[in-house]
């Protein structure tokens, strides 16, 4: 196929909504306990509601794909996202809420299984990798930005005698003064909106999929199922996105819990800057995994990322805001590192095997939600104590993972590891 550049813009494009869509619910929190009266147990069943999408979309998602081509799977996800955002504007409370996010999840889920194939045809496979790599600092990008455009709106809302824009003087005239925050959500309904628009008019390529691409049937899935080191990294990404979320969306709340930080006034920095420097880690990551062993650099990065943790939770306000962007910086190497690990220890089934293991993104519906529990009892901050476990697991990756092929570094030839 011929290189088409303007596809390669459109998945930046959906990798940028997709994170925009993502991760905002966190600095967001103390708003939304505060507005329907929550217990932490009940905030945390937020990111609970999104990210069980993940597990229960990713393999179905790869099938869809085979059998329908990815056009009409971009764009029944967008209009999944599309029906979310505007359900819950339609009628903002905590049980619509939570159905809207799980319905804006499924449409993301799908839209993760079709974007990357498609953008390894549409950039070449040569640059797929460069690609790649763009495409996370765009979704970085988003992740820092969307809690600037949140706490943007919810501060100008709360002025509605000031001279505003005209997106800021429309949104005060149907967003609810208690529930300012769900400005967000008319903001996600007319860019999905947009998206289906979008792409009902662009062509899109037909993608032949490699075979470690394709989702396999159910019987190779089952052969899969079976396999002990299949469960010890399906384990992997689930702790891995437990982390990433267990830490990102309290954040806010905490800062507001322990140091008095508003959500707008340092809650959402702090939580922008999890995301940025967690785009900054992926670029140093890049060039310590041509200088090291990804497995040492996994050990190394885990246990850095557990220290800064411990000082986030116990530091000064100073220190806390400091800290837990750190956090991030830390996490940055795990997934991508995890996952080659994982995909590099068997022989086959390399597609089926992506799906197992994307289905481990639902870690980011159970650890939030377990840390809310356990701070409804113990308070948040041993609540979030539980996050050292899920961390500890990814250091020990390090330790027992016998991948069959290792990543290669300067100066080293590319050779088979030793067999487990």
């Amino acid at each position: 196929m011929k290189r088409n550049f303007f596809i390669v813009g459109l998945v930046f494009l959906i990798f940028f909504v997709i994170s925009l869509l993502t991760n905002v619910t966190g600095p967001m929190l103390p708003d939304i306990i505060k507005s329907f009266g929550l217990s932490l147990a009940l905030g945390g069943f937020i990111p609970t509601a999104f990210f069980l999408a993940y597990g229960v979309m990713s393999i179905p998602a790869g099938i869809l794909i085979e059998k329908f081509d990815e056009k009409p799977v971009l764009v029944a996800s967008f209009i999944l996202a599309f029906l979310g955002s505007a359900l819950f504007i339609s009628k903002p409370v905590y049980v619509i809420f939570l159905f809207s996010l799980f319905t804006i999840g499924i449409g993301m889920a799908m839209l993760q299984v079709a974007i990357n194939p498609l953008l390894r045809v549409a950039g070449g496979e040569e640059h797929y990798a460069f690609y790649g790599v763009m495409a996370q600092l765009i979704f970085g990008l988003a992740s820092f930005f969307s809690p600037k455009l949140y706490s943007y709106l919810v501060t100008r809302l709360a002025d509605p005698g000031g001279a505003h824009n005209v997106v800021v003087r429309a949104l005060a005239k149907v967003v609810p003064a208690h529930i300012a925050w769900s400005s967000m959500y008319w903001i996600f309904t007319v860019v999905t909106l947009l998206m289906i628009l979008l792409l009902a008019f662009v062509k899109i390529p037909r993608i032949e999929l490699k075979e470690e691409e394709k989702a396999g049937t159910m019987a190779t899935h089952l052969v899969l199922l079976k396999k002990r080191i299949v469960w010890l990294f399906f384990l992997g990404t689930f702790c891995y996105v437990g982390t990433e979320q267990g830490v990102s969306f309290w954040i806010s709340k905490f800062l507001h819990v322990y140091h008095h930080v508003l959500p707008t006034q340092g809650g959402d920095t702090a939580t922008a800057w999890f995301w940025g420097l967690q785009t900054i880690g992926c670029i140093t990551g890049l060039v310590l995994l041509k200088l090291f062993d990804s497995r040492r650099i996994l050990i190394a990065f885990g246990a850095l990322g557990a220290a800064t943790l411990a000082v986030a939770l116990a530091g000064s306000r100073p220190v806390a805001m400091v800290a837990f962007p750190l956090v991030g910086f830390w996490t940055s190497v795990m997934w991508a590192t995890i996952f080659a690990l994982a995909l590099n220890s068997v022989d086959r089934h390399h597609g089926s095997f992506s799906g197992i293991l994307c289905t481990g993104i639902i870690g980011g519906a159970v650890m939030p939600w377990v840390v809310g529990k356990l701070g409804d009892s113990f308070g948040l901050r041993s609540g979030m104590l539980v996050i050292f476990l899920t961390l500890a697991y990814i250091i020990s990756i390090g330790f027992w993972a016998k991948p069959l092929i290792t990543n290669a570094t300067i100066g080293s030839k590319k050779k088979p590891a030793e067999a487990a």
